[in-house]
């Protein structure tokens, strides 16, 4: 599903992320990311994967607590609208709820419109104020040479 998130969001030639990097980070010694799926019962009655959220803690120096940042929320194209990436939010929020923590955060591309308006539909609101930054690769590499 991670190959069929990055073909959607045209960007199938960046992932670099095998099998075993998900299970070391998902159930490895320490992990530090979780996953969340939707399923649906198939024409045998097993459940199989049709959307996953993954994520990670944050802390807010601000709020004083941590907070969720979803890192992917993908549904697969021919099951969305059945409530899976409704369903997966209100999972994240009900954490977040129970845990005490103060936000759930996350990026989306400008030009996913559909995700924008649902998101919305649901009273997430756009920071206009705040920009993402990113070091990789060399400039990652030569920040961490100083």
């Amino acid at each position: 599903m991670i190959r069929d998130l990055a073909e959607y969001e045209k960007a199938l030639d960046k992932v670099q992320t095998t099998p075993d990097d998900l299970r070391e980070a998902l159930f490895g010694d320490s992990p530090a990311v979780f996953c969340h799926l939707a399923t649906e019962r198939d024409e045998r009655g097993e459940e199989r994967p049709v959307g996953f959220a993954i994520w990670f803690l944050t802390y807010s120096t601000w709020v004083g607590r941590h907070g969720i940042h979803l890192e992917d929320l993908f549904v697969h194209p021919d099951r969305r609208g059945g409530g899976h990436g409704k369903q997966l939010l209100a999972e994240l929020a009900r954490i977040c709820v129970e845990r005490g923590y103060g936000r759930l955060e996350w990026a989306v591309l400008d030009w996913n419109t559909p995700s924008i308006e649902f998101y919305r539909s649901l009273g997430a609101v756009h920071l206009d104020e705040w920009h993402t930054y990113r070091l990789a690769g060399p400039a990652l590499e030569k920040l961490a040479a100083r």
